[in-house]
């Protein structure tokens, strides 16, 4: 194998491992529902800035 064919799969690698991770994130975000607060504390903020909080 060549330099840019090594240099390639690592980039693949690499790719699929960060796509692995974030699917993670997201299904661990999930299943422990902290998307709720997290939209909470953004609707919260929302209304503090333009007044309705």
């Amino acid at each position: 194998m060549n330099k840019h064919a090594i240099k390639n799969l690592v980039w693949i690698a690499l790719l699929i491992l960060a796509a692995g991770m974030i699917c993670f994130g997201c299904l661990e975000t999930f299943a422990r529902e902290e998307w709720r607060l997290v939209l909470d504390k953004a609707i919260n903020i929302c209304f503090e800035c333009i007044g309705l909080g």
